[in-house]
């Protein structure tokens, strides 16, 4: 082993080093590779019309169409949450089921109130938003005044939030993004009015909170499924295969970790910790 790394190092210099916080590791760049292979090879597959797995029934984002629906039936409005952060992978993923939402909200002519904690994300959702209505041939029905920033402070933002919901009296609550301790504030007040409620977030604290008071939510990285899930768009779904194949190597080189590690053998460490 020890022959190997001096290879290595005599092959790849100082492009490769064991301190990963500045520099990229063996270990790293080998999965990265592999990756990237995976990745490309799924995406010509999925251009190319070959058969693709279908992507497995997801409740809460079924349930969009019902809560737009319902909202629809009752005239009252949606509203759309996107969370509390900034432009991180949460609200990308937002972004992507608020264009969904928007696109049938303007074929229902139904009213949806998008808000947003911080300010820089407020011409982006304003765009998707716009782009939803341009879509379905209804430019005119779009409400600017109905997308808005509140605060960037927490609280501040979550009373606004908690304001717009008793005073509209909405019929459905969609929460989908990065939200902390203001989560379960969201979910009590929807529950107040008897909206329906969708949630979602990829903080793993704030999920059980979302479970004991919306009607559904999505658990894990089905926030990120989301945008592929609702789109059944193939290249989309080519980018999770590849993610999934990718874990379940992990898993595998985690139970053949503990296996050898078990008999006395580190030869899975030796080999992650090559270089």
């Amino acid at each position: 082993m020890d022959g190997l790394k001096e290879a290595i190092q005599n092959i790849f210099g100082s492009w490769l080093q064991t301190d990963t916080s500045n520099n990229l590791g063996l270990t790293t760049f080998v999965f990265f590779v592999i990756f990237a292979i995976t990745l490309a090879v799924m995406i010509k597959k999925a251009r190319s019309e070959q058969p693709m797995p279908k992507l497995r029934r997801v409740a809460g984002l079924d349930a969009m169409d019902e809560a737009i629906g319902r909202a629809t039936e009752m005239g009252k409005p949606v509203m759309y949450n996107i969370g509390m952060g900034g432009f991180t992978a949460p609200t990308f993923a937002s972004l992507a089921v608020l264009g969904y939402v928007a696109k049938r909200i303007a074929q229902y002519d139904t009213r949806m109130v998008t808000v947003m904690r911080y300010a820089v994300v407020l011409p982006v959702a304003e765009e998707v938003i716009k782009q939803a209505y341009i879509g379905v041939g209804k430019p005119d029905s779009y409400r600017p005044d109905d997308v808005q920033f509140l605060s960037e402070q927490q609280f501040g933002y979550a009373t606004g939030c908690v304001g717009i919901i008793q005073r509209e009296q909405i019929a459905a609550n969609i929460i989908i993004g990065n939200y902390l301790a203001e989560s379960l504030i969201f979910a009590e007040a929807g529950t107040q009015v008897g909206a329906i409620q969708i949630a979602g977030t990829n903080n793993n604290v704030q999920t059980p909170f979302f479970i004991a008071a919306c009607d559904y939510t999505l658990l894990a990285e089905e926030l990120y499924v989301a945008s592929a899930y609702l789109s059944q768009d193939r290249v989309k779904t080519a980018t999770l295969l590849a993610q999934d194949y990718m874990k379940q190597g992990l898993v595998v080189i985690i139970i053949l970790g503990v296996l050898f590690t078990t008999f006395g053998s580190k030869l899975i460490n030796d080999l992650l910790t090559l270089y």
